[in-house]
């Protein structure tokens, strides 16, 4: 009997991931289409991150018993990844308020040089020489799908840096708590069970959503029908791709941040397209395919 490889992935968890990297991208897509009817960025958080909570706690509810022997590294490191991981939903879905979907999403897809850059500082770990290569490739895809330069809006550097760099800056610091939270997960909690991580997370950004929702005066709710099928999408798209990466890609032998899912700014750009009228300049999408081949190489390098 053949065995298949590491790296092989059968044809249902193939189509599963790009099922989930699908939902992922139109998630944020009705996310924006909820920001332009009224609803504000810890709204929409706090709706999604609930009710995926809720569900993941009564998915664990139907499991076996998880082990419960949790040490002060370990309840340190849970807090820290659930503070990290609820500043990483609200930037991002910051940036998605501020800039085309896609470049919101590919600006956030340099996580994995926030990634390195953190293991270098905290644990004192080299780059691996591929991610070396990669930099360059991504930074300048970036840059391209960016337009740093204002070239293809025609407002030049400093008139189109005065409407994205919010966004963007939204969209970077995203990347970087996010790969904060890898380097923690890997380091200080990766002895530990898996749905125990997945639900104290799911918890933990919740928790800081409705804080921010309450903090700035209760919730803001859509002023128009697009806007409840926005916030009502969000949540139902958000909610089922974290429940078949819970329950689901586990059974198919499937990492839940496979490369594949990286491929989501397209879906992204395509959906954008067509729901928001969202479009870019051709320039911007060669670069954002830079971007997304990278990330999905350096993958598909730790697969």
């Amino acid at each position: 009997m053949t065995q298949r490889s590491p790296t092989t992935l059968s044809a249902a968890a193939f189509a599963t991931l790009l099922l989930v990297a699908l939902m992922m991208g139109a998630n944020h897509v009705a996310a924006r289409l909820a920001f332009n009817h009224g609803v504000d960025v810890a709204t929409a958080v706090s709706f999604r991150s609930s009710v995926t909570a809720l569900v993941v706690g009564l998915l664990l509810l139907l499991q076996p018993p998880i082990p419960l022997k949790l040490t002060l590294r370990h309840r340190r490191a849970l807090l820290a990844i659930a503070a990290l991981l609820g500043v990483q939903s609200l930037c991002l879905y910051s940036a998605v308020a501020r800039l085309p979907v896609a470049l919101a999403l590919l600006a956030f897809n340099t996580y994995p040089l926030w990634t390195a850059l953190w293991a270098r500082l905290f644990y004192g770990h080299r780059p691996a020489p591929h991610l070396l290569r990669a930099m360059p490739v991504m930074l300048l895809g970036l840059a391209l799908a960016l337009d740093v330069l204002g070239a293809s809006s025609g407002l030049g550097a400093a008139g189109h840096w005065a409407q994205i760099g919010t966004g963007v800056g939204f969209a970077l610091t995203a990347a970087a708590t996010f790969g904060m939270v890898l380097v923690l997960t890997q380091h200080e909690a990766g002895d530990l069970d898996g749905r125990l991580r997945t639900f104290t997370t799911m918890v933990g950004v919740s928790t800081i959503a409705l804080i921010s929702m309450a903090w700035q005066g209760g919730p803001q709710l859509p002023d128009a029908a697009a806007g409840w099928w926005g916030l009502g999408a969000l949540t139902l798209l958000y909610g089922t791709a974290f429940t078949v990466m819970f329950t689901i890609l586990p059974r198919l032998g499937v990492v839940a941040n496979s490369a594949i899912m990286n491929i989501e700014p397209i879906f992204a750009l395509v959906l954008a397209w067509a729901i928001l009228g969202q479009t870019i300049a051709p320039l911007q999408v060669v670069g954002g395919l830079m971007v997304v081949s990278m990330v999905m190489w350096l993958g598909l390098r730790r697969a």
